[in-house]
């Protein structure tokens, strides 16, 4: 089939392995990058060999000559350029957090279903190759049906270094970090009833919370704990690895740190390797990730191309998105969320 032709918006932080990964990317290529840092665009622009560059996300648009855009701003710019291209019938996918609200992420779901353009958020997460094996074990029946589960995230990491904007805002670990955990463990035991979420502030140079602990009611009537932090010091820095433990009524799963997946049942107990690839642009410890942007990127184009749905489009993204709501409303009020009142 013709090669699909994309534009990317925001030449920031993480653009850079969002064009790694579409230089690999199997049927797609980037035609054009819009930044409003000339620096930026400049750097992006003469390292990817990109030619068309723009300052103004209007005058892409109006030039147009792609397929789909890849929007790798922050929050603020989403809903903007979402119904932008909605309005030129191009289809979307949007960086995380998908919105600064959830009414916003529903505007943008609707714009986009009635101008029947696909969008997809960029949850990457989900698609990194440990988590993937956990979910192949449990459609495999390998632990019988899953009742408990705990999805981790705990590390010391200075993320602060690379993003100082991080340390800014009111909200920040749960937004940031949570936001993946969570959409980890709805990927893993379903979608969520209700939560009850706790946060602190243990770093005092930053202004959001940077530990948070949230238990979920699944309605299958499983129940997980998410649980993440920064301001957790290890003699072995764990970081960027998702730690998974899951009870089911036939065994147990163990995601451990370094990439072991332990499956214990009536057959004994078998540990696996199921550590990431080192792609030839990522270094570690980040690679993991890097390698889930590529999958997910790939997963883009051949779900456009089949014109299928994608596993994180922005319909299933707005479950994600309501429960870090809920996590920050429970933990604010000291109460139990209902979410699917949220999303009626």
């Amino acid at each position: 089939m013709t090669e699909l032709k994309g534009a990317l918006i925001g030449c920031g932080f993480f653009a850079i392995n969002q064009m790694h990964a579409w230089n690999d990317v199997e049927g797609a290529r980037i035609v054009a990058i819009c930044d409003r840092d000339p620096e930026r665009l400049k750097v992006v622009g003469d390292q990817f060999g990109i030619d068309r560059r723009y300052s103004d996300a209007e005058a892409l648009f109006a030039d147009g000559w792609f397929d789909f855009v890849d929007i790798a701003t922050t929050a603020q710019s989403h809903r903007a350029l979402v119904e932008m291209a909605a309005r030129r019938n191009i289809a979307a996918i949007c960086q995380k957090p998908f919105a600064k609200t959830l009414s916003d992420a529903k505007a943008m779901v609707e714009a986009c279903r009635h101008a029947g353009v696909a969008l997809m958020i960029h949850e990457n997460f989900r698609w990194q190759t440990p988590i993937q094996a956990v979910r192949k074990a449990l459609d495999a029946g390998a632990i019988g049906t899953p009742f408990w589960g705990r999805f981790s995230f705990r590390s010391g990491y200075d993320v602060f270094s690379g993003q100082p904007y991080l340390a800014e805002g009111e909200r920040f670990i749960i937004e940031d970090l949570g936001i993946h955990t969570i959409d980890i463990a709805r990927y893993i035991l379903g979608d969520v009833s209700s939560l009850t979420a706790r946060t602190k502030r243990v770093n005092p140079k930053i202004k959001g919370e940077d530990v948070a602990t949230i238990l979920l009611d699944h309605e299958n009537g499983a129940t997980s704990v998410v649980d993440v932090s920064y301001a957790t010091k290890l003699s072995k820095e764990p970081f960027p690895e998702t730690l998974i433990e899951l009870d089911g009524s036939e065994g147990t799963i163990r995601l451990t740190q370094g990439y072991g997946l332990q499956v214990t049942n009536a057959q004994g107990t078998t540990t696996t390797d199921v550590s990431p690839k080192l792609l030839p642009w990522a270094s570690r410890p980040w690679h993991n990730i890097q390698e889930s942007v590529h999958a997910i990127q790939q997963h883009w184009v051949d779900q456009l191309k089949r014109g299928a749905e994608h596993s994180t489009s922005g319909a299933d993204n707005l479950k994600t998105f309501a429960l870090v709501e809920a996590a920050y409303d429970s933990a604010a009020k000291g109460q139990t969320i209902d979410v699917g009142a949220m999303l009626r």
